[in-house]
């Protein structure tokens, strides 16, 4: 055994020399290896997160398309002219209303009739007028007479699963009775009408015999019965009638347009049923043309008014200047060069469908101001049309006594450059503007995705944070690397850089509870710091050149700094406590009110200022440590030489030291600039989170990262809303990408500049 060990061992110095320098390099090889294993799996992990990104934001700008499904004969041709297509949203089931007051319920696929149905007309009657009163589904329609009365009727549909199998039972339903309602006592014919049937009310307008009549029947609460009886109040609108083609009444019940051929369109306040107010008249198309279709845009905020000229304007009610509200056409569509027969709203988003002369379907968006689909689906002249409640399937029929069913897949229309970067004019506002304002509470809701207000809010926090960081770090860098004192550095150094490995929750925890409240009591205190703290140094400085020798020279060099501590906090505390009488004497006792009344600029408790102090101290550190190792790490053989040719400390460092370490001092403040687009917490609890444009040091904020913080648990996978966030990180990685690009560039330019000195 002892002749085997011995074996193993190196028989000369030489050949242990030589195994250590075998295991040295094989150890070199194994550190090279894994750090470039280490540095490719980085950029694999960018890579992949990039493409990740690009993978979930993709769809959002894949493009709608239509695909023919099926086309049927017009089931029941017999029982009349079809005066309204429905369609469930299963696309499973359609109804067929006709001018002879027939329903016929059908299968879409197939055509395959389920069922019939009259609508009970009273006899030696005919049907005089007919509108939809909802499209939502199961929404009502309505019938006028010509004896002065009118139906209401309302299509309904039942889902069972018998087998586990979906089966979908149509059928009608009369809200306010059976017996036909009395609008006109004198009994002339309804020649116009409409009607919207809510769960407490619901009113009829009707035109006859010149007149428009409106007629509100409200449920009386009762404590002791599930209905209460039916209050009726009528009312004749002073207005003329000779030329009213057609009747609109909104969602609430408190609106309502009239409108003649040639473009008069009457607004007219319907809050106080007995007393209607005429409160606008005004002219909603070009000379010359006709009105051809009207509806409503999803929530009765806007009409969509299509011409004989093929074009689609946008109509809403907006407060003026004035705090009036008047109509205001907010955009326009140029849909085809042939008069526009019917226009067809979305029930669930802010698009609608279009149908002309000829035929061409239409789908466009009205925020993102986008041509969705453009499609021929017939030889022949359109005589209906409908779009699914889910927009998922068109239904035509057109006058060659054919139905076609078309399949829609059309999943983000709200998103287009326009939606995203641009002013958008959103309905109720007074003007164009940049607003998110992704979800709300009302299903009629309108999304706003403008990504500008949130990259504004990014860069405005990045701005004020570097404006608070730079200065304090760098000066504070040159200080400990340069003129400090070893033995003072050594506590300095780490101390600042301990202050990077504060969580930043803390630091937006500190931010929001005390310090935002802190500031807006003292205000004047904070300005007062800023101009008496740096006075009070330099005062100091001053005294400290007529400081007596012997006192000087006991001072240790490099640690002058340590006197200054309590300067600046003296400073500081007469700061604030001099505040007081300055705000009371220049500022009639508050700057905040002052900055309102004067200058017209407003205060928010969470505001930018905040945010830059609180994320100032949270980039402080990165950049301190970096640049301080920077300067630090500058040849002494330059100070040195540029000490003996006589240059003063402040010219060394000024024209050699800071020209030598500026690529490392750039690098600072670069991974700084990153460090304060990217962060999180300290903004979501700083700053409001108001996503506003508004370059005002006193107002909020929402940066990208804090809106997708606060969005994303909310937003439903898949949604436009989930991507659009998705999109907001890939704007907020190709940034940093992009400038983080730009700064190695200039740095590696820097670099090659001054390493000759």
């Amino acid at each position: 055994m002892s002749e085997i060990i011995a074996n193993t061992k190196p028989s000369s110095p030489r050949q242990a020399s030589e195994a250590y320098q075998r295991w040295r390099l094989l150890k070199d090889k194994i550190a090279r290896y894994a750090v470039e294993i280490g540095g490719l799996s980085v950029i694999v992990a960018i890579v992949l997160i990039f493409f990740y990104l690009l993978y979930v934001v993709y769809p959002l700008f894949i493009s709608a398309s239509v695909e023919p499904v099926n086309h049927f004969a017009v089931p029941e041709p017999s029982m009349g002219k079809t005066v309204l297509l429905e369609m469930e949203e299963q696309n499973e089931v359609a109804a067929r209303f006709t001018d002879t007051g027939q329903v016929v319920f059908f299968e879409v696929a197939t055509g395959k009739t389920l069922l019939t149905q009259a609508i009970a007309i009273p006899a030696n009657t005919k049907i005089t007028s007919f509108a939809q009163g909802s499209p939502i589904n199961e929404g009502a329609v309505i019938y006028g007479l010509s004896n002065g009365q009118a139906i209401v009727v309302k299509h309904q549909y039942k889902t069972t699963f018998p087998d586990n199998k979906r089966l979908i039972t149509p059928s009608l339903k009369y809200p306010l009775g059976e017996a036909p309602l009395k609008i006109d006592t004198s009994g002339a014919a309804l020649e116009k009408i409409a009607v919207k049937i809510g769960s407490d009310a619901s009113t009829i307008i009707a035109k006859s015999a010149s007149k428009i009549r409106l007629v509100n029947l409200a449920k009386e609460q009762s404590l002791f019965a599930d209905e209460g009886a039916m209050t009726r109040t009528d009312a004749v609108l002073e207005v003329s009638a000779d030329k009213v083609e057609n009747i609109l009444v909104d969602k609430d019940e408190a609106k309502l347009y009239l409108l003649s051929a040639d473009g008069q369109l009457s607004f007219i306040d319907i809050n106080n049923k007995t007393s209607p107010v005429l409160t606008q008249e005004q002219n909603v198309v070009t000379a010359g043309q006709k009105i051809t279709h009207v509806s409503f845009l999803n929530g009765d905020l806007s009409l969509l008014i299509g011409d004989s000229s093929g074009l689609v304007s946008q109509w809403s009610m907006i407060r003026d200047e004035l705090n009036h509200k008047t109509l205001e056409k907010i955009r326009a569509f140029k849909v085809s060069d042939k008069p526009v027969v019917a226009i067809n709203s979305e029930q669930r988003r802010k698009g609608f469908m279009t149908v002309d002369a000829d035929g061409m379907v239409g789908i466009y968006h009205t925020t993102a101001e986008r041509q969705l689909i453009q499609q021929k689906m017939g030889d022949s002249s359109p005589v209906a049309a409908v779009l699914s409640p889910r927009a998922s399937g068109i239904l035509l029929e057109l006058a060659d006594g054919q139905m076609h069913f078309w399949r829609v897949d059309n999943e983000h229309p709200e998103v287009s450059i326009k939606s995203l970067w641009q002013k958008v004019w959103y309905e109720s506002y007074p003007k164009p503007n940049y607003i998110w304002q992704s979800s709300s509470a009302s299903n009629d809701f309108e999304p706003k995705y403008s990504l500008t207000p949130l990259v504004f809010g990014t860069l405005k926090a990045a701005f004020y944070a570097m404006w608070v960081a730079v200065p304090l770090a760098l000066m504070g860098a040159i200080y400990t690397a340069y003129f400090m004192a070893p033995g003072m550095r050594v506590y300095v150094k780490p101390t600042i850089e301990i202050m990077g490995a504060l969580p930043t929750v803390i630091l937006g925890f500190l931010a929001g509870l005390w310090l935002a409240p802190f500031m807006e009591a003292h205000l004047g205190g904070i300005f007062a710091l800023m101009m008496i703290v740096p006075l009070g140094v330099m005062l100091f400085a001053y005294a400290w050149l007529y400081l007596p020798k012997a006192i000087s020279q006991r001072i240790p060099e490099g640690w002058g700094a340590a006197f200054l501590i309590p300067v600046i906090l003296l400073s500081g505390w007469f700061a604030f406590t001099v505040s007081v009488p300055l705000e009371s004497f220049l500022f009639n006792g508050s700057l905040r009110d002052w900055f309102k009344s004067e200058l017209g600029i407003g205060y928010d408790q969470r505001n930018a200022l905040v945010v830059g102090i609180a994320m100032g101290f949270a980039v402080i550190p990165t950049i301190f440590s970096i640049a301080e190792d920077a300067i630090f790490s500058v040849p002494k053989h330059l100070t040195v030489g540029s000490l003996a040719l006589g240059a003063t400390p402040w010219q060394t460092m000024s024209r050699v030291v800071l020209l030598t370490a500026s690529p490392g001092i750039f690098s600072a403040i670069m991974i700084g600039f990153g460090r304060a687009v990217g962060e999180t917490m300290i903004v979501l609890m700083a700053t409001g989170n108001t996503p506003v444009m508004d370059m005002s040091v006193f107002q909020g904020l929402r940066t990208l990262a804090a809106n997708i913080a606060v969005e994303m648990p909310e937003s439903e996978v898949d949604s436009t809303h989930y991507r659009v966030l998705f999109l907001a990180a890939l704007v907020l990685f190709v940034f940093t990408f992009i400038f983080n690009t730009l700064a190695e560039v200039v740095r590696q330019r820097l670099r090659e500049k001054y390493s000759s000195l």
